[in-house]
């Protein structure tokens, strides 16, 4: 009888662990993932929109708050210290920040489809620096803050796209091969009439 009471017991153990290893496995975390670009490059005095986008394991609700963040690169700027508050989205409304934002900051993004991208403009010298996107999306509390590097240059200093080039390249290169066909073409002609006339 020992035996079998032994198999029994082990039976149930095993089965009692087997469940709580696919309970916990399948267990939702509650952890937010929250992307960004890493850099952003806007001329001064444009609109420059600053990307950010999350995942989340739970519905998008008036509980869920968006919080931009930003610290200055430039020493002498008064948010060169730390990361302050520049907008606040919650309960479906938005609050500006310090002054200093408070009428260049919108937001562009849809929380619903879980963009909450803001936009400012215009662009000034002094916003050089790095922006702060976090997102909390209850009980999805937890999840590192998205950041942006935010580079405001002259308009001579912008990166120059390399698409008039490329496509200048394509043109030339099938100009080329358009050139040697219709070359071969009239080659082999002459060739073909020298032997007919020789023949």
């Amino acid at each position: 009888m020992e035996p079998k009471w032994s198999n029994t017991v082990c039976k149930r153990v095993l089965l009692t662990g087997f469940t709580l290893c696919v309970v916990f496995v399948t267990l939702p975390t509650s952890a937010i993932d929250i992307h960004a670009d890493p850099e952003v490059i806007v001329q001064n005095g444009t609109t420059g929109v600053l990307r950010c986008t999350f995942k989340s394991s739970e519905v998008v609700s008036s509980v869920t708050s968006v919080t931009w963040y930003f610290q200055s690169s430039q020493p002498d700027n008064q948010f060169s210290k730390a990361p302050y508050v520049i907008y606040y989205f919650s309960n479906g409304k938005g609050f500006p920040g310090p002054v200093e934002f408070k009428d260049r900051v919108q937001f562009v993004g849809d929380i619903n489809k879980r963009d909450v991208s803001i936009q400012l403009s215009p662009t000034q010298f002094s916003d050089n620096g790095t922006f702060f996107c976090d997102v909390k999306n209850p009980p999805d509390v937890q999840g590192t803050q998205a950041r942006t590097e935010l580079r405001v240059v002259l308009k001579e200093s912008l990166p120059q796209s390399n698409t008039a080039l490329i496509v200048g390249i394509v043109c030339g290169a099938l100009l080329l091969l358009v050139v040697i066909a219709v070359a071969a073409c009239i080659a082999m002609r002459v060739l073909h009439n020298r032997h007919d006339y020789e023949g």
